[in-house]
């Protein structure tokens, strides 16, 4: 036992083997001691049991590791190296942490999770590439790595082994590995060769994939794919070798299986026209496809996986007739399988007649039906004197046929193999490749044939290879680090190889007695037992069989069954069917036969019909093509292929991929013990442990160990020498030496030593933490009485104190309130007895005048009363009756039409009672009649009370008329009476005959008395009907202001959040537009370099060049948006560079390709700028529309509301009043107030009519402006959809369309029962509204009525407004006719003005511009005399202006005028003072002239420098290809280069030279592209230039004379803008090649801080002793310790200091450096969090506070430097959450929404994957459980978030440049001399 006996104490926990799991954990409760037969254990379970101990070998059971070694990412790390360790090891990383992937030492295990994982994206690939193996999690990735880097570095061939059982995953890993390497190496040529390669595997996945038991996508052949690489190591082509193909699953499949996948993706494809000619159909429909009963693979759809193999093969040069002739033969094989052959008799077969798939066969091939009759059923036979055919019976027909198939199928496959490696081949030299192996893995069944027996000779063959390079490689570790050398004992497999392969091996007797005439299995099986039995003790014997023998594998001992041996070695096919297939009329197949010759084993390949596999060799192409050569059996080309596939791996260095398969019913994410432990030992996991446990498996750097165990060593043990440090300490731990070794670098463990030292450390930590407990609870526990003894102290200072304040506060009070109250009680007396005396007074003043008045009022209305009274009477007394008779009459209708309601609504509840339902239910068709009939009667009863109510109102017409005439003829006979007055006799009469009426009268009044009492009860009932009606009206009208209310508060909020969204949206656009618009800039600038290195290139590559002039392509534009040089330019700078550029030497397509790159690039970056804008325009008039519709929506609700509100309450009042208030006698007579109430209320209800037609017209026109309004809204998102329109009706609006379409059609002929509104809403609203309960009661008619005059009413406004646009146009265009003409006379103008002297030319302008708004007033005047008014304002205001404007320069003009006269008369004075007195000319001229040194004044300059058109190539040569940028930034002003070429540039717009301008500015341009290519990797050049272009677009923008950027300037620097030039496009340009800076600056900076970032902000330790490094096994780990020279975070603070010192001295503008800061800690950030994502040794704990520590360390940077509003600390908030989340608890539900709401930044694939990487270091820490995991999952499952895990650090923010003018006057700027610019001249 390897581990020491004094580790068996309680507490212990070891592992015991058990049935189902294999090995199961125990604890011991009882210290072993030595001579102890039995242990005491306690399982997991708590059961108590004794373990045994196995008397003769007395081994005690192995010891699990400890906690924190469990989940290491090497199992040699582990420090107890044995199966159960290694067996727990994966089941935690697969189970709790969902890590498929682990490190066996050289060897990467892949446990297949049978689930799509995020792992393998492009994001993965780069994270991954330029790392080292040991530096990341392990990743089939980091394999690819490491074979990639090791190709580099040792110029070597590389070979990536990966095997396993069928559906562990082999070939997945195979295709990821070479999409690595297509990925991170690209191609050498614009072949796309790495798509080529890529695009192999669905070809060959459908050639040579199926669908096993095991696997859904299996491969049934091996494959060696060498992927070429040129001396850049850049992929150049692929070459595929393939090795036995399994072509007997072509006739044969067993259940659960299918064929190859491209039969299936065939047939189900057969609908497409171009494969009707194929005559397929369903797969059920063939024997070679219907064999497994499971056609369908679940998820996959085969008519896509047709499309993808079809396009595959177009892209590797496959055509289409080439493609199709592949499917018909494919198709051929199906029809064959169909064949039926019958017996003729017990030794013969026939084929019947026209059979159809045998005729489909034929016609698919090419071949005659009867020959493939005749030799499908016959054989030929052939001796030494004559040659006779053979029938043959059914059973070997039929497996003839079996056979043709399978060889057809095997020549296809080879055919398209070949051309696969055609297409990948190239011309180009190989300088290494690359080896891909994907094989098969040690396989073992129930019965087990000729097909594994070759499967497992090449497994042993494969791993003796890897024995003896882990052996190899073990050996060679030890050397280097020179510890002496003791033979390692491992398993060699080479007698069983030798058993194989060797001479009298089972392969060669095989062979032998395949040769002899009447060999058997028999007799083979034999020979074997002869030869073997006793000499070799790797062969046996079953017992019970003579027929098997059994092989002693590495893995396992395997049985095989000798039936069928020889006849899958022999392979034998009928040659005259392949006579008859060389005859075909189809060339392909022709093609695949060519090679054939008449051997009985033409394709190496086996046959077979009820074994599980057949195999197949595809033939070296280098072989002989001798007949000898064709006759090896299957056997020993396979052995040779194998030789030669070792030779191969031999010349490699090889990297091995194992995969393993968890379980067998591919279930995500389970795993089987047993099955695991199966293929852990098949594969060789097992046998590297048991090497690396033979030696020393354990090793630790120096500074390792001393880093992890310091806590064990004493102050006096540390010496400076931390080597001789640890062999001193170790000596003292560990007392037996052989334990360990020290080697060079290295500390080398036995098996068990690290578990020891841990259980120390551990110990000493416990130890350390009790103490440090002891003495804080001590600390805490004195601290605590201290605080609460001064505590109570003070509490009585303070209460005491505030005793003896309170007391002597009462006293004061008490004294001061009686005080107070003499005074008060004082006050209040006199205060209410002049309150009394005053009110005393008023009111009998007011008493006294009020009687005087009410007086005067009651005899004055006395007065008024008499006469009124006498008026009124007989007015009353005239209309008395009239009312009377109308009220009687109406009131008999109101009756007659309530009865009638009355009784209709009884009817129509008795029709919706149950018994109706009921009724309904006995059918549909009942209920259609009943319905049917029903309105039918409804139909009736309303035309004959339509013709009812028009005969009332025809007689109530004939009455009024009559009554008319009958009042017209009494007012006659009241005439007739007054002039007949005198006639007393008649009057008598008269009075007696009127005294008679009065007493019928008197009578017919009691009787109208009676039945107005009757009518007053209706009344008040009808009142009280009333006032609850009112009541409920009230209550639905609060409901509905309610309602109102929340719906316009809710439209409110609902507004302004879409504002604030779509404010947000179209700030992530524009950014997003600026970032693609930059991203096509920098894409752009790559196709420029690539252009200019072909250019170089075929310059170089040209010997002679012809001198003469250049001439550029017509194409090749010279516009200064595709930054091309000048002609002239472009001619001295060729001439300089020796003419590189040569006509001859340019491509011209490439060259023509660019330049429409190029073009289109411009496109859509105008395009892209015209979406931007008119993107804002849209959010501006959405705003605006937005609110005013709201407006619009607000003001027409409150309106609504407030009539409807003073309505009701002017009804009630005037109902209370009028039937209430009145009680007299006649109150419901006509004429009475209640009737008059009546009267006025149907008239209210006709205007109510008109009323509610204009509501919905209101409502009409305020959803077009809502839906006007939301127009931007709606194509930014779905169309609506007119059918639910209905249900996005607010419920008002509908309440609102409906009562007023309702109103608007009510009338007397068409009245129904009323709808209420809610019962109309619900039934809108429903989701399937009954539409005959809808129109029941005419609603859908009286809507659709109101639909219809909307709709008019729309049309008309349609209209109108169709001609008010026709109006606009026509004016716009008489406007645009008016501005041409006008154009052209100012035009003329112009012309004539230029030639004017400048006083006169000022003249002339006001002159005209006078005339002009004179000629506009006059017309404005004559159009329209309103408008004109504010014309004439307008004009004025721009005449006073220009007046302004004219005096202004006067009063310039006068300035100069005057300081011109100043210096006339200084120079005047300062010529008199050299002459000593008054002079005449004469005198002057003869006295001698002294030499006097006159100073020269400094001239007034403009700001301009002058320069020649030939000096311009020496200005952009000094000023910048060879301006060194740190001489410039330290002693002279920042952007001095940039004010330099702008007053350049100013001189040549003063001068007015459009050509100066433009060559100056591309030569500037084409300069700064050139300095940066050529140094690009300098940051200083960078960002000098940086800074340089942007302060010279300042300049462009500060001086270009624009208003916006003018407000900023002096009034001397705005004299100097540009004026005669608008270089608005150059400023784009100079903007364009910014951002181009900008982005090689910030490469620039990455490649500089990249190397940094992980040493300085993960692995260094910042905070020393916080975080203890944990062992490490085989493979090189980087461990947390920084060794000398590696990065730290002081390293990446100065590099950032350097970084920003050197932009602030380039004067680069300030808010740009906070870009840069903020894309610095953006990548900073970036690489920091990927790198934590993809390492689980820095997922714990400690790791968590250091990254927290370097980030506050970097937070304080930006404070220092003032740089903290940049957003730079924003963008580490991914990663301070993540430092956050290793640190916080991880238990409870409290602790995962804590998390929850903590990390928002990290998505919710980075937050599981760091808890499932979380590590503890120390055994104080605990993991994170499965159920905590998946309870954040849960809760973060409803985030809408990217499934991406790792950050996009190539993501670069998009750059603006604000504008930032300069304050420098250009006139004071000095050229300093070293900048040797002489030839420039200020101006």
């Amino acid at each position: 036992m390897a581990a020491s006996e004094e580790l068996y104490t309680k507490c212990a926990r070891v592992w015991i083997p058990d049935v189902e799991e294999v090995w199961k954990s125990a604890e011991l409760t009882k210290d072993y001691k030595s001579g102890d037969v039995s242990l005491q254990l306690m399982l997991e379970d708590g059961r108590n049991i004794e373990h045994k101990l196995d008397p003769k070998t007395k081994n005690l059971p192995y010891l699990r590791n400890p906690d924190i070694l469990v989940g290491e990412n090497d199992l040699t790390a582990l420090s107890y190296l044995h199966e159960p360790a290694v067996l727990h090891n994966l089941k935690v990383r697969f189970i709790d942490s969902k890590l498929i992937y682990t490190y066996c030492g050289i060897v990467l295990v892949a446990i297949n999770p049978y689930e799509t994982l995020p792992i393998y994206g492009t994001d993965i690939i780069n994270a991954y590439s330029g790392q080292n193996m040991g530096d990341m999690d392990p990743h089939i990735f980091a394999v690819a790595e490491e074979a990639y880097k090791q190709m580099a570095r040792d110029e070597r061939n590389q070979s990536i082994i990966v095997s396993g059982e069928s559906g562990a995953g082999k070939t997945v890993s195979a295709k990821y590995a070479m999409r690595y390497f297509a990925t991170v190496s690209g191609s050498a040529s614009e072949a796309n060769v790495e798509e080529k390669v890529l695009a192999s595997n669905p070809i060959m996945e459908a050639i040579g994939n199926a669908k096993t038991t095991r696997n859904d996508n299996s491969s049934r052949f091996g494959k060696y794919i060498e992927i070429g690489f040129d001396n850049r190591y850049r992929i150049i082509g692929a070459n595929m070798r393939t090795y036995l193909l399994e072509k007997s699953r072509v006739v044969f499949q067993a259940d659960e299986e299918r064929n190859y996948h491209i039969f299936y993706q065939l047939c189900a494809s057969a609908h497409l026209p171009e494969f009707k000619a194929l005559k397929l159909s369903s797969a059920n429909d063939f024997l070679y496809t219907r064999q497994g009963r499971s056609p369908v693979i679940d998820g996959v759809d085969d008519t896509k996986e047709l499309c993808t193999t079809r396009n595959a093969f177009s892209l590797l040069g496959i055509n289409e007739s080439y493609q199709m002739g592949l499917f018909q033969v494919l198709a051929a094989i199906l029809h064959l399988g169909n064949v039926e052959i019958k017996d003729r008799d017990a030794d013969s077969s026939v084929i019947p007649p026209n059979n159809r798939h045998l005729m489909a066969f034929c016609e698919l091939v090419g071949v005659t039906y009867q020959d493939m009759s005749q030799w499908l059923c016959h054989r030929k036979l052939k001796t030494a004197t004559e040659t006779y055919i053979k029938p043959l019976p059914r059973l070997q027909a039929t497996n003839a046929r079996d056979a043709l198939s399978k060889h057809i199928y095997a020549k296809l496959f080879n055919w398209i193999v070949e051309h696969v490696n055609k297409a990948l081949v190239t011309n180009v030299k190989q300088h290494s490749f690359i080896g891909v192996l994907d094989i098969y893995g040690f396989e073992t069944f129930e019965i087990n044939s000729f097909e594994q027996f070759c499967i497992n000779y090449a497994n042993e063959k494969l791993q003796q290879q890897f024995n003896m390079h882990v052996f190899k490689l073990e050996q060679e570790e030890y050397m280097k680090e020179q510890i002496p050398w003791t033979l390692i004992d491992f398993y060699d497999n080479q007698p069983c190889i030798n058993l194989i392969e060797a001479k009298m091996g089972i392969l060669d007797l095989l062979d032998e007695e395949c040769r002899m005439p009447k060999g058997s299995d028999d007799s083979w099986a034999q020979k074997l037992y002869n030869t073997h039995l006793k000499t070799c003790s790797l062969f046996e014997k079953p017992r019970m069989s003579n027929r098997a023998f059994i092989i002693q594998h590495f893995a396992d001992k395997v049985e095989y069954q000798c039936d069928g041996f020889l006849e899958k070695n022999k392979d034998t096919v009928n040659e005259e069917q392949i006579n008859v297939m060389k005859a075909s009329k189809f060339n392909l197949l022709v093609e695949l036969f060519q090679d054939e010759e008449k051997a009985t084993s033409p394709t190496g390949q086996v046959q077979g019909t009820g074994g599980r596999t057949r195999l197949s060799i595809k033939p070296d192409k280098s072989r002989d093509t001798s007949s000898k050569e064709h006759k090896k059996t299957v056997g020993c080309q396979f052995r040779n292929s194998l030789q030669k596939l070792m030779d191969t791996l031999n010349a490699t260095t090889p990297h091995y991929v194992r995969c393993i398969k968890p379980n067998d019913f591919k279930l995500a994410f389970s795993f089987d013990p047993k099955r695991a432990v199966q293929q852990l030992r098949a594969c060789g996991v097992l046998e590297t442990i048991r090497i690396s446990a033979a030696g020393f498996p354990s090793r630790w750097t120096y500074q390792e160990f001393f880093s992890r165990y310091r806590v064990l060593m004493k102050q006096k043990d540390v010496l400076a020498d931390k080597k001789l440090t640890c062999k001193n300490v170790l000596e003292k731990l560990v007392q037996d030496q052989d334990k360990y070794q020290f080697g060079k670098t290295k500390i080398f463990f036995r098996a068990g030593q690290v578990a020891y030292l841990e259980k120390l450390r551990a110990d000493k930590l416990r130890a350390a933490c009790i103490r440090i407990q002891k003495t804080i609870r001590c600390w805490l526990a004195r601290k605590k009485y201290l605080r609460k003894r001064s505590a109570a102290i003070t509490i009585q200072r303070f209460t005491r104190g505030y005793q003896a304040r309170c007391l002597a506060k009462f006293l004061r009070r008490t004294q001061a309130a009686t005080i107070i109250q003499k005074y008060q009680r004082m006050y209040v007396e006199r205060k209410r007895y002049k309150q009394k005396q005053a009110a005393a007074l008023a009111m009998q003043t007011i008493l006294r005048a009020y009687m005087a008045r009410q007086k005067y009022q009651a005899l004055l209305r006395e007065h008024k009363a008499v006469i009124i009274q006498k008026h009124i009477r007989g007015w009353l007394a005239r209309c008395w009756y009239k009312r009377c008779l109308e009220a009687i009459v109406y009131l008999q209708c109101c009756i007659r039409r309530m009865r009638a309601k009355r009784e209709l609504k009884k009817l129509k509840i008795e029709a919706r009672s149950v018994e109706h339902f009921k009724k309904l239910n006995k059918g549909m068709e009942n209920k259609i009649m009943q319905l049917q009939r029903k309105i039918d009667e409804q139909s009736k009863e309303n035309r004959l009370v339509n013709e009812r109510l028009v005969g009332l109102e025809s007689s109530y017409t004939v009455e009024s008329e009559r009554m008319r005439g009958e009042l017209n003829r009494l007012r006659g006979v009241e005439e007739d009476a007054k002039n007949k007055a005198n006639q007393v006799s008649s009057l008598l009469e008269e009075l007696e005959r009127l005294k008679k009426e009065l007493s019928a009268t008197q009578q017919e009044k009691k009787t109208i008395e009676d039945w107005a009492q009757s009518y007053r009860d209706e009344m008040e009932k009808m009142v009280a009907e009333l006032k609850h009606q009112n009541g409920l009206l009230k209550k639905e009208k609060d409901d509905l202001n309610r309602l109102i209310q929340e719906q316009s508060q809710q439209m409110t909020e609902k507004m302004t959040r879409a504002i604030a969204e779509e404010t947000q949206q179209l700030e992530t656009d524009l950014n997003e537009e600026r970032s693609r618009y930059q991203n096509l800039l920098s894409e752009h600038l790559r196709l420029e370099e690539k252009y200019d290195d072909l250019k170089e290139e075929m310059a170089l590559s040209s010997n002679v060049s012809k001198p003469g002039h250049r001439r550029t392509d017509s194409t090749h534009s010279s516009n200064e948006s595709e930054y091309t040089y000048n002609s002239e330019y472009a001619e001295l700078e060729d001439g300089t560079r020796g003419r590189e550029d040569v006509t001859r030497g340019i491509d011209t397509s490439l060259t023509l390709k660019l330049q429409k790159r190029v073009t289109e690039l411009e496109q859509d970056k105008q395009l892209l700028r015209n979406e931007l804008e008119n993107r804002e325009e849209q959010l501006q008039r959405a705003s605006a529309m937005a609110r005013g519709a709201e407006l619009e929506y607000e003001s027409l609700k409150r309106q609504e509301l407030e009539s409807e509100n003073k309505k009701l309450k002017h009804d009630l009042e005037e109902m209370r009043k009028s039937l209430l208030g009145n009680a007299a006698t006649g109150a419901g007579a006509p004429g009475s107030p209640a009737y008059k109430v009546l009267l006025e209320q149907l008239n209210a209800s006709c205007e109510e009519l008109e009323v509610r037609k204009e509501e919905v017209l209101i409502l009409r026109s305020q959803l077009v402006s809502q839906k006007e309004a939301m127009h931007h809204k709606e194509t930014m998102t779905e169309p609506s959809v007119y059918k639910d329109d209905v249900s996005k009706l607010k419920d008002d609006e509908v309440k609102q369309a409906y009562v007023g379409l309702k109103d608007t059609n009510r009338s007397p002929r068409f009245m129904r029962q009323q709808l209420e509104v809610s019962d109309l809403l619900s039934r809108l609203r429903s989701a399937a509204p009954d539409l005959r309960k809808l129109n029941e009661d005419g609603e859908l008619w009286l809507v659709n009525q109101g639909l219809k005059e909307t709709i008019r009413l729309l049309e008309h406004q349609l209209q109108t407004q169709r001609r008010t646009y026709d109006n606009e146009v026509e004016s716009l265009r008489s406007e645009l006719q008016n501005v041409k003409e006008e154009n052209n006379r100012q035009q003329q103008l112009l012309a004539q003005n230029l030639q004017l002297p400048p006083e006169a030319r000022i003249e002339a302008s006001l002159q005209h511009e006078i005339t002009r708004l004179t000629n506009e007033n006059l017309e404005l005047m004559a159009d329209d005399p309103t408008a004109s008014r504010e014309a004439r304002v307008v004009i004025l205001r721009r005449m006073v202006d220009l007046m302004e404007q004219l005096e202004k320069q006067d009063r310039t003009i006068r300035k100069l005028k005057k300081q011109l006269k100043v210096y006339s008369k200084r120079i005047g004075e300062m010529g008199a003072g050299q002459t000593e007195g008054q002079t005449s000319p004469g005198q002057m001229v003869d006295e001698p002239i002294h030499p006097v040194n006159i100073p020269r004044r400094e001239k007034d300059f403009q700001g301009m420098l002058e320069y020649k058109k030939e000096d311009e190539m020496k200005l952009v040569k000094n000023l910048i290809l060879e301006l060194k940028p740190r001489g410039v930034a330290v002693n002279l002003i920042p952007g001095l280069p940039a004010y330099i070429l702008f007053m350049c540039l100013r001189h040549a717009d003063y001068v007015n030279d459009d050509q100066k301008v433009r060559t100056l500015l591309t030569s500037t341009i084409n300069s700064i592209k050139k300095i940066l290519k050529k140094r690009g990797d300098d940051f200083e050049t960078v960002s000098f230039w940086l800074a340089n272009t942007c302060r010279f677009l300042h300049c462009l923008k500060q001086y270009s004379g624009d208003e916006q950027f003018m407000k900023h300037n002096t009034s001397r620097q705005n004299e100097h803008c540009l004026s005669n030039f608008d270089l608005a496009e150059y400023r784009q340009v100079i903007s364009d090649l910014a951002i181009q800076i900008y982005q090689q600056l910030i490469k620039c900076m990455e490649n500089i801080l990249q190397p940094m970032i992980v040493s300085g902000m993960l692995e260094h330790e910042t905070i020393q002793g916080v975080s203890g490094v944990k062992p490490t096994g085989l493979r090189k780990r980087t461990s947390s310790i920084a060794d000398e020279g590696t990065y730290t975070l002081d390293s990446i603070l100065r590099q950032l200091s350097a970084f920003h010192s050197t932009m602030c001295q380039h004067g680069t503008d300030p808010e740009l450096i906070k870009q840069v800061v903020k894309q610095q800690f953006y990548i900073i950030g970036a690489v920091t969090l990927n790198n934590l994502l993809l390492r689980k040794d820095m997922c714990s704990w400690s790791k968590g506070m250091q990254i927290r520590y370097n980030v506050s360390q970097l937070e304080e940077w930006l404070r220092d430097k003032g740089l903290m509003t940049c957003g730079a600390k924003e963008t580490l908030e991914p990663l301070i959450q993540a430092a956050q989340l290793l640190q916080v608890k991880k238990k409870t539900d409290e602790d995962a929404e804590a998390i929850c709401s903590m990390c928002h930044a990290l998505t919710t694939a980075q937050i599981v994957k760091v808890l499932n990487l979380y590590t503890p270091v120390n055994e104080f820490e605990e993991r994170v459980s499965v159920a905590f995991i998946r309870t954040i999952q849960t809760r973060l499952r409803d985030r809408c978030e990217s499934p991406q895990l790792l950050m996009d650090t190539k993501m670069i923010y998009p750059v603006t440049f604000p504008f930032n003018p300069s304050c420098l006057a250009l006139e004071t700027i000095q050229i300093p001399s070293s900048l040797n610019l002489a030839f420039l001249t200020r101006v």
